[in-house]
């Protein structure tokens, strides 16, 4: 995990100790933990030193990219494609297609007999660098199209409406 996830992490531990209440939490912020907890997760999986690591870091980064996307797809995706801006329509489908390859992709893995197979290190590798590619766009392009259109109250919105939605997807087995 990144020094500056973990120290506002720790700044909104603080404040719910302090004020009593949840604080309110742009649906960046929470996005850029996730990423980058996926993003440790993938180095993670490329490492494994036995087929039961490799198989349990799968299953972690399943359960936490799958939820992600899909709340990300249904709270932020569709609001960049509402708007008029063709670039943010395009830059909101283009995330729905990188999605669609980290799933198939997973699933490609989830297939693969043996964990410690070159089949499934080279895999592992392609997840990898998809996953961190569409990262890389996703909060340059995607974040942009965000903070251009949408207010501070807007993304806190966003971001109650992300984490109700994660809650609600059920995970490919």
């Amino acid at each position: 995990m990144r020094a500056g996830t973990n120290s506002k992490k720790a700044t909104r531990k603080f404040e719910r100790a302090v004020l009593g209440e949840e604080p309110q939490t742009d649906v960046l912020d929470t996005l850029k933990e996730e990423h980058d907890e996926v993003k440790d997760l993938l180095k993670k999986l490329a490492n494994g030193a036995t087929a039961a690591q490799r198989k349990s870091i799968l299953k972690q980064i399943k359960e936490a990219l799958v939820p992600h996307s899909r709340a990300e797809e249904k709270v932020v995706y569709d609001a960049i494609i509402a708007l008029r801006e063709k670039s943010a329509k395009q830059d909101g489908e283009e995330g729905y297609m990188e999605h669609g390859l980290a799933d198939k992709m997973l699933a490609t893995l989830g297939k693969i007999k043996d964990p410690m197979s070159a089949e499934f290190s080279a895999g592992a590798k392609v997840l990898k660098e998809l996953v961190e590619h569409h990262i890389e766009e996703e909060e340059s392009n995607v974040w942009s199209d965000v903070r251009k259109n949408f207010s501070d109250e807007d993304r806190y919105a966003m971001n109650a409406k992300f984490e109700a939605a994660k809650k609600t997807v059920r995970i490919p087995s």
